[in-house]
Protein backbone atom coordinates (compact mmCIF):
# COMPACT_ATOMS: atom_id res chain seq x y z
CA UNK A 1 0.00 0.00 0.00
CA UNK A 2 1.05 3.37 -0.86
CA UNK A 3 1.01 6.63 1.64
CA UNK A 4 -1.51 9.39 0.53
CA UNK A 5 -2.79 12.76 2.04
CA UNK A 6 -6.11 13.65 1.09
CA UNK A 7 -7.78 17.27 0.53
CA UNK A 8 -11.75 17.23 1.71
CA UNK A 9 -12.40 21.05 1.64
CA UNK A 10 -15.32 22.59 3.82
CA UNK A 11 -16.57 18.56 3.89
CA UNK A 12 -18.72 19.31 7.49
CA UNK A 13 -20.66 22.53 9.04
CA UNK A 14 -19.33 21.31 12.38
CA UNK A 15 -17.11 18.78 14.26
CA UNK A 16 -19.82 17.17 15.28
CA UNK A 17 -20.77 15.81 11.64
CA UNK A 18 -16.58 15.40 11.43
CA UNK A 19 -17.11 12.90 14.34
CA UNK A 20 -20.05 11.03 12.72
CA UNK A 21 -17.71 10.94 9.19
CA UNK A 22 -14.84 9.66 10.95
CA UNK A 23 -16.79 7.02 12.71
CA UNK A 24 -18.13 5.56 9.52
CA UNK A 25 -14.97 6.11 7.58
CA UNK A 26 -13.13 3.94 10.39
CA UNK A 27 -15.65 1.28 10.30
CA UNK A 28 -15.75 1.11 6.15
CA UNK A 29 -11.99 0.96 6.06
CA UNK A 30 -11.66 -1.55 8.84
CA UNK A 31 -14.31 -3.82 7.77
CA UNK A 32 -15.50 -3.65 4.18
CA UNK A 33 -12.23 -2.90 2.96
CA UNK A 34 -9.44 -4.29 4.63
CA UNK A 35 -5.98 -4.56 2.83
CA UNK A 36 -7.48 -1.61 0.37
CA UNK A 37 -7.62 1.42 2.79
CA UNK A 38 -6.23 2.27 5.83
CA UNK A 39 -7.08 5.74 7.89
CA UNK A 40 -3.91 6.81 9.53
CA UNK A 41 -4.89 10.43 11.14
CA UNK A 42 -6.59 13.64 10.39
CA UNK A 43 -6.10 17.45 10.23
CA UNK A 44 -9.28 19.19 10.86
CA UNK A 45 -9.25 22.88 9.76
CA UNK A 46 -11.19 25.88 10.11
CA UNK A 47 -12.05 27.04 6.07
CA UNK A 48 -12.61 30.71 5.18
CA UNK A 49 -16.47 29.83 4.78
CA UNK A 50 -16.94 28.49 8.64
CA UNK A 51 -16.66 25.06 7.38
CA UNK A 52 -15.00 22.26 8.88
CA UNK A 53 -12.21 20.76 5.84
CA UNK A 54 -9.48 18.15 6.82
CA UNK A 55 -6.29 16.81 5.51
CA UNK A 56 -6.52 13.10 5.92
CA UNK A 57 -3.38 10.82 6.10
CA UNK A 58 -4.26 7.53 4.62
CA UNK A 59 -2.43 4.34 3.28
CA UNK A 60 -4.32 2.91 0.10
CA UNK A 61 -3.63 0.30 -2.65
CA UNK A 62 -4.63 2.62 -5.23
CA UNK A 63 -6.60 6.11 -6.02
CA UNK A 64 -9.33 3.78 -7.17
CA UNK A 65 -9.76 2.82 -3.56
CA UNK A 66 -9.86 6.08 -2.31
CA UNK A 67 -12.79 7.27 -4.39
CA UNK A 68 -14.56 3.75 -3.49
CA UNK A 69 -13.85 4.11 0.19
CA UNK A 70 -15.02 8.22 0.01
CA UNK A 71 -18.09 7.49 -2.08
CA UNK A 72 -19.30 4.83 0.60
CA UNK A 73 -18.79 6.88 3.93
CA UNK A 74 -20.54 9.87 1.46
CA UNK A 75 -17.57 12.49 1.83
CA UNK A 76 -14.98 14.24 -0.48
CA UNK A 77 -12.45 11.60 -2.07
CA UNK A 78 -11.18 13.24 -5.42
CA UNK A 79 -8.62 15.77 -4.08
CA UNK A 80 -5.55 13.19 -3.26
CA UNK A 81 -1.64 13.14 -3.42
CA UNK A 82 0.85 9.97 -3.73
CA UNK A 83 3.39 11.30 -0.57
CA UNK A 84 7.05 11.22 -1.75
CA UNK A 85 8.25 11.39 1.27
CA UNK A 86 8.22 12.49 4.83
CA UNK A 87 10.20 14.73 6.59
CA UNK A 88 9.17 15.29 10.28
CA UNK A 89 10.74 18.14 12.17
CA UNK A 90 9.17 17.62 15.45
CA UNK A 91 6.74 14.99 16.63
CA UNK A 92 3.31 16.51 16.21
CA UNK A 93 1.91 18.16 19.52
CA UNK A 94 -0.11 15.92 21.55
CA UNK A 95 -3.70 16.78 22.23
CA UNK A 96 -6.50 14.60 23.02
CA UNK A 97 -8.19 12.12 19.72
CA UNK A 98 -11.58 12.78 18.80
CA UNK A 99 -12.13 9.38 17.70
CA UNK A 100 -11.15 6.50 19.40
CA UNK A 101 -8.30 4.33 17.45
Amino acid sequence: MELYVIRRPSAWANMSELELAGALSAKIGDEQMPGRVRWIRSYAVHEADGRIGTFCIYEARDGDSIREHARCVGMPGEEFYKVATTVVMRADPVEPPIAAE
